[in-house]
């Protein structure tokens, strides 16, 4: 695998847009767990493509694997939940580690960076609907999202912190004695309201410390992702 990855990496970046494409990022999510053997590779992605500006890489680590020997200290059962929606929308009837969800639409299971690739490069060359545009003021966060076209409203609005690096050395379970670092950790995912599409969204929410800020309009619960935008 190391080996391989590299060569893969470099394929994913020469299919990567160049023009303007930090304006329009692709939403990344990966479901994971410390206490599952599969997920390391396809955290490594995740690390690769937490450098990237369009794209927001997101680890969302569940707890479902918890009771196999190590807990999770990253598992959220909000995490778990949201990855059952997804599957629900789909008509799946299980949910998996590793699997990362594109754009809120495309499902790919396993670390699989060629098919990752060409699914950010479909999703980026998607027709821009809404601007979004993130402005921090001491401790408020200014969230405002004008539509550009064609709107299916009313479209969720959330917002979500993460922590860009930890490293933890696993002790028990199918990981044991493997030192795993994990990037773009996820926190405090909330949902803030819903807005038509129609007349400027216009939101101040408090927004402390300094770790990165995303905000996800998305169509329904756990649909299509029509913007997204980072605040680090």
């Amino acid at each position: 695998m190391k080996q391989i990855i590299p060569a893969l990496f470099s394929a994913m970046l020469t299919l990567a847009p160049t023009a303007n494409a930090q304006d329009t990022p692709v939403v990344v999510e990966l479901y994971t767990s410390q206490g599952c053997s599969s997920c390391p590779p396809a955290d490594a992605i995740l690390h690769e493509l937490a450098n990237r500006d369009d794209v927001i890489a997101l680890a969302l680590h569940v707890d479902y694997w918890d009771y196999i020997g190590w807990k999770d200290p990253f598992g959220d059962p909000a995490h778990a939940e949201r990855q059952r929606a997804y599957a629900a929308t789909a008509h799946r009837r299980s949910i998996y580690t590793p699997e990362m969800i594109v754009g809120g639409v495309t499902d790919i299971v396993g670390a699989k960076p060629m098919k990752l690739s060409k699914a950010i490069a479909e999703h980026a060359k998607l027709p821009k609907d809404v601007a979004l545009d993130l402005t921090r003021s001491g401790d408020s966060l200014q969230i405002t999202a004008t539509a550009l076209g064609k709107v299916n409203g009313p479209l969720t609005v959330h917002m979500l912190r993460y922590t860009p690096s930890q490293t933890t050395q696993i002790k028990r379970g199918e990981n044991r004695g493997k030192t795993l670092e994990n990037a773009n950790i996820v926190e405090g995912w909330a949902v803030l309201g819903a807005w038509d599409g129609n007349s400027p969204l216009q939101m101040n929410v408090p927004l402390t410390g300094d770790k990165p800020a995303v905000v996800i309009l998305q169509e329904a619960r756990v649909g299509r992702i029509v913007a997204a935008a980072r605040l680090r």
